[in-house]
């Protein structure tokens, strides 16, 4: 089937990570654009590179990319579309000496040196796609496969793009997660997150926003032993939260029972695992008592004094990790969107693009109260919030007129020496199935000293 592929390909080669160094070039990303596009249309198993191929790019450089996949079928429908491409994923990570990371107008590609001196080129790519999807998806009886590195034809292509994901996003709106009995769940990322298990609901579309919940049913009936699946969600334990008993029953299998409770609507309380594709992150400032929310495209550093991908790596890889939480950009759009924690009350900083992106979707009344990046750490967000008298401000008076009560009665205590507690040399954390959760603690540290168990500093 690839005798003219010059890498190895397969399920074996997912997973495989192209460090900088390895790297020939890198494909769209962070640092440049593209996207990748199914589209139902007229096809006659074409494949086309508009642009430069591999062997014109100079090693070490970032270019812009964009691959569209146009398929033709009796029974083929235009609500297969996300749902296909989002297989675009899986079939590029066969590659061996390819990486591919995120989704639609987020791609990020690295090709690595091994592969390209062994004759990988783009063709090589667009073949291998063209191939994987006609044999998984026999219902395709024609695929054309479009490569583009040319940068201005990928700027005029992804703007169409763009018009197709909005298009594909306002299907879903008038559908609620109460309507529904039955969820999705989604593991195509356990190749890089072995303990991430998605789950998508009506209000809750896949953190990648490369699924919503119609593409994930349409998914789960082409290919019912592939990687997105039927959830019953069987009995409610929290509306407010989102729990479900069926979906946690499925999350503990699917985890390999590394996660046994998720909530759908919280960042703080047993938040949803996050893989690495995720379009932003929710994170927590114990500071304000609220959340900010970093986008991928933002490449500034948020009011805890880190950027985008320092807060990635704090949740990806399917950890749960509460206070840290990836969501796509229509979870934002959402009814649901953080209603466990206060919802868009509870939100004081956006970067200014996103911020503008959400202006239809953030209430009105608190669109100029939450702060941008123009903020750019936590004592001028302080500031910023009391000055535009942001509904958070309300839960600091709250707290501390609790702290004020404590204070009052503290007097009528006996004095008490906080205990200090010596954990033996050979401590290596805390026994299987038992965590310790602190909820809205602030701890500080002047200094850290580790000694040896002689006394002598180390």
């Amino acid at each position: 089937m690839f005798e003219n592929i010059p890498v190895s390909v397969g399920p074996m080669n997912e997973g495989e990570r192209i460090r900088k160094p390895d790297m020939y070039v890198e494909l769209a990303g962070p640092k440049s654009y593209g996207f990748e596009l199914v589209k139902v249309d007229e096809a006659e198993d074409k494949i086309e590179v508009i642009g430069k191929d591999l062997d014109e790019m100079e090693e070490g450089s970032i270019n812009p990319f964009a691959i569209i996949i146009k398929v033709k079928g009796k029974k083929i429908e235009e609500d297969l579309e996300g749902v296909l491409e989002r297989r675009v994923h899986e079939f590029l990570n066969y590659i061996e000496g390819v990486m591919h990371l995120n989704q639609r107008d987020q791609i990020w590609i690295r090709i690595s040196k091994d592969a390209y001196k062994k004759g990988l080129r783009l063709k090589h790519i667009a073949e291998v796609v063209q191939k994987l999807f006609k044999a998984e998806f026999p219902f395709i009886e024609k695929c054309d496969v479009i490569i583009i590195t040319d940068p201005d034809k990928v700027k005029e292509e992804l703007e169409k793009a763009r018009e197709i994901y909005n298009k594909r996003d306002e299907r879903i709106k008038s559908l609620r997660d109460e309507d529904v009995d039955v969820f999705y769940g989604c593991i195509m990322c356990q190749s890089f997150a072995p303990t991430h298990v998605c789950v998508i609901s009506p209000e809750r579309p896949a953190l990648c926003g490369g699924i919503n919940y119609l593409d994930a049913r349409a998914a789960a009936k082409i290919d019912p032993n592939g990687p997105i699946f039927e959830i019953k969600k069987g009995k409610c334990l929290d509306e407010k939260l989102g729990v479900y008993e069926g979906v946690n029953e499925v999350v503990k299998e699917k985890s390999q029972g590394a996660i046994e409770r998720v909530s759908l609507y919280s960042a703080l309380v047993d938040p949803c695992t996050s893989c690495g594709c995720f379009e932003a992150v929710v994170f927590y400032i114990p500071e304000v008592d609220g959340f900010g929310i970093a986008h991928r495209a933002f490449k500034g550093e948020t009011p805890l004094g880190i950027p985008f991908s320092t807060l990635a790596g704090q949740c990806s890889g399917g950890k749960q990790v509460p206070g840290f939480v990836g969501v796509s950009i229509a979870y934002m759009k959402s009814r649901k969107f953080l209603q466990g924690d206060g919802g868009w009350e509870r939100v004081v900083w956006l970067p200014k693009e996103l911020k503008e992106r959400l202006k239809e979707d953030i209430p009105k009344d608190l669109f100029d109260k939450i702060a941008t990046d123009e903020i750019t750490n936590v004592e001028e967000l302080k500031k910023f919030l009391k000055e535009k008298d942001h509904p958070v401000v309300k839960r600091w008076v709250e707290e501390s007129e609790v702290v004020e009560v404590e204070e009052e009665t503290e007097e009528e205590k006996p004095d008490l020496e906080a205990p200090v507690i010596n954990l033996p040399g050979e401590f290596l954390g805390l026994p299987s199935g038992i965590r310790i959760e602190l909820y809205n603690a602030i701890i500080k540290a002047e200094k850290i000293v580790i000694y040896k168990e002689n006394g002598k500093k180390k």
